[in-house]
């Protein structure tokens, strides 16, 4: 089951990886407004299902399958009895979340919805893949906790070919988090506020204490930039001026802060603003570590030498501390993974020198250890899983008489992220070589625009221009486009709304209308 993810285009060894399962017999349900390559085959194919939702409505209808599941008996009892605890307050709270009541929200018949809560149930083994497309929402967090409600009440957790599994946005958001970078932990997810732990690091950092309080969220960032609080930002490898969303906020804190530094392969969007641009070495100069999606450490070796003066991201960052007065001084990346190893219990048996080509998989926590390809084999790190409720978190914004139209925002195979490296590829500017806006061939009727036509997409924040590319893959009602292009920023459009916890911008859901030029 695949839940908000365009795998083939945006995850495309994973899409392969899917599409070769489908022939040889898997049963594929995926959960997207968009008709992406994978839901067009889980149309097609006998005892597929494709559920075409309403963007934002997630958690209606993990609710309802959820609804139907327990209604159904279809409940794995004994694993709920032996491993989790809080069940009879969900099967409660999702009393109210019957197919038949959810179908308006999520615009999903109610019997394609019971379809799918009985596959996804009674199979031997099923697996949850889920995307940016569950995350980027006001209910994001929420809809994650709703498929794992699902994968708990039927026990497809803990044994091959099972489980839950979240599809990452770039290729070391999970080796970025295990070190740390999120404001509230240190390497390997220990609390800022955890007396031992900042003992520990204290002492191997050579400081008498550290912070306890945690840091500000990048939303927080902004927000506290525009009330003259927040004065300085340094930016490592990411462009939120053409990345973030409601970038004209984002693009007005930058422009409010008294100091700004990049440190970027290219001249990107957020580096035309900054006051100080530091040029990075990209990772065929360098060596050192990912950390990938399934929690495998792999080595990645330098193939040339960086040209003149250029340094490596953790050389650059080394320099500027010891200008500040702190002596951190390494002498490679092998002396910073040994400290990793050190410090970070789930790292602690991975070798550096013994990586090896297949890498190594945390939790792997001493010398000789194999690593741990499969997690909550036996029990989960608190012991017992808890069931949480969750409702419906309504979007930011739907469409009304002033803005028709919802977009969708999402990525395209040719293109990576914001661009900064494929559109300087010749080879893949001249496949996608400009912005499209994908509409439904019936509103495009109804609003008197062609194929190929330049129009004016207008949000309540901004407006932007881009060609119309006329497709059934948008479902009636919204319209699709990527984030790629530096001439067509589709960010100025997109939604200030945010999660409720993790402050992820709400990226899928934004109220349009759309003008000829």
């Amino acid at each position: 089951m695949i839940c908000g993810a365009n795998t083939t285009e945006a995850h495309p060894i994973i899409g392969l990886k899917i599409r070769d399962a489908v022939d040889r017999g898997a049963r594929l349900i995926v959960i997207d407004p968009r008709k992406t390559d994978l839901a067009a085959i889980a149309d097609e194919q006998e005892g597929g299902i494709w559920l075409s939702i309403r963007p934002g409505s997630n958690i209606p209808l993990l609710n309802a399958m959820l609804y139907t599941i327990i209604e159904e008996g279809l409940v794995d009892q004994g694993f709920i009895d032996a491993r989790t605890e809080g069940f009879e307050a969900l099967k409660e709270h999702c009393q109210d979340y019957s197919p038949e009541r959810m179908a308006q929200l999520t615009d999903v018949s109610p019997e394609l919805i019971r379809e799918a809560a009985r596959v996804y149930a009674t199979s031997d083994d099923s697996m949850i893949l889920y995307g940016l497309g569950v995350t980027e929402h006001k209910g994001g967090t929420a809809g994650v906790i709703a498929l794992a409600n699902l994968v708990m009440a039927t026990g497809h957790v803990g044994r091959p070919f099972t489980g839950i599994n979240p599809l990452r946005g770039q290729n070391n958001v999970q080796g970025a988090c295990d070190m740390g970078t999120l404001p509230y932990i240190f390497p390997g997810y220990q609390a800022t506020d955890d007396p031992e732990a900042m003992k520990t690091f204290a002492k191997a950092w050579g400081v008498s204490a550290l912070p306890s309080t945690p840091g500000l969220m990048e939303p927080e960032m902004y927000d506290q930039a525009l009330k003259g609080r927040f004065k300085a930002l340094y930016c490592v490898g990411y462009d939120p001026a053409q990345t973030q969303s409601d970038i004209q906020k984002v693009r007005r804190a930058l422009e409010a802060m008294d100091f700004v530094v990049v440190q970027d392969m290219f001249l990107t969007e957020t580096a035309k603003l900054a006051h100080v641009v530091l040029p990075s070495a990209c990772f065929f100069e360098k060596e050192g570590t990912f950390t990938s999606g399934e929690r495998r450490v792999r080595k990645v070796n330098k193939v040339i030498n960086p040209k003149g003066r250029l340094k490596a991201d953790w050389e650059i960052i080394c320099l500027i501390s010891q200008a500040m007065g702190y002596p951190m001084i390494y002498t490679s990346p092998e002396q910073i993974m040994t400290e990793i190893t050190r410090l970070t219990p789930s790292y602690r048996g991975i070798s550096y020198k013994d990586i090896g080509n297949r890498g190594q998989i945390w939790p792997c926590p001493s010398k000789g250890h194999p690593g741990t390809p499969l997690l909550h084999t036996e029990k989960f790190p608190r012991g017992k899983a808890t069931f949480v409720p969750v409702s419906y978190i309504v979007p930011e914004e739907e469409a009304d008489k002033d803005f028709p139209l919802v977009l969708v925002t999402g990525r395209r195979l040719e293109h990576y992220n914001n661009g900064s490296m494929t559109r300087r590829c010749e080879g893949f500017d001249i496949i996608a070589e400009n912005e499209l806006l994908e509409i439904n061939p019936g509103d495009a009727s109804t609003l008197g625009i062609v194929h190929g036509q330049i129009v004016k997409v207008e949000s309540r924040r901004g407006s932007i221009k881009a060609r119309v590319k006329v497709t059934d893959r948008s479902k009636p009602g919204t319209v699709f486009m990527t984030f790629h292009f530096q001439d067509n920023l589709t960010n100025l459009l997109t939604s200030p709304g945010m999660d409720n916890k993790t402050l992820t911008p709400e990226y899928k859901v934004c109220a349009v209308r759309i003008r000829p030029k």
